[in-house]
């Protein structure tokens, strides 16, 4: 266990020194300034944000950002580069979060009232972005969401054929009563 800790302490540091990194020369002068080494700056950083999402007013928009904010600037620049794999990384995490906040919806007024469900959902919510072998997204799309999806996959079809076809209908009963509204006022 000690082994692992200190495995994922040397890459965190590691990280958090990288050239290239928007964090890097912000952890640099803060270290300069605080002479505390960034690891512990950013274990802080963490603590902070962890004890206001157990106490905090606005802990769900805190939550909301983190698990917002960090996966749409990395999606916009997945979307720049022609690698399809950051693609296929930030389309994963989308789905999950789609599929997580229509859940939520439902479940949100019961579980909010829990202490601990804006630390453990910006938890899991940043277990679903982090850059890693074990990212949530991949783990809960391949053993929940891509099963299910495909045990239904024609019945979600049917679905969305019939709302297509009755969206068309309406849309266009809908432009030709405007039309004949437009022509009954010209009259």
């Amino acid at each position: 266990m000690t082994a692992r800790v200190n495995d994922f302490r040397e890459k965190l540091e590691k990280t958090l020194s990288e050239e290239g990194r928007p964090w890097t020369p912000i952890l640099g002068k803060a270290e300069e300034k605080t002479g505390v080494k960034r690891i512990y700056i950013v274990a802080g950083v963490f603590a902070l944000i962890g004890l206001y999402l157990l106490f905090g007013y606005g802990a769900q928009l805190l939550c909301n950002v983190i698990g917002f904010v960090y996966p749409a600037i990395c999606s916009i620049k997945a979307l720049e580069t022609k690698n399809k794999e950051d693609d296929t990384k930030w389309l994963t995490y989308w789905v999950v979060f789609a599929v997580f906040s229509i859940f939520e919806f439902f479940s949100d007024l019961l579980l909010s009232w829990f202490p601990f469900y804006y630390l453990a959902k910006c938890v899991f919510l940043a277990w679903c972005f982090i850059p890693s072998e074990f990212n949530g997204s991949l783990v809960v799309y391949k053993r929940i969401i891509r099963p299910v999806f495909l045990k239904h996959e024609e019945d979600v079809n049917n679905v969305l054929s019939t709302a297509t076809q009755k969206l068309t209908e309406l849309a266009g009963d809908a432009a030709k009563l405007a039309t004949d509204a437009a022509f009954k006022k010209s009259d």
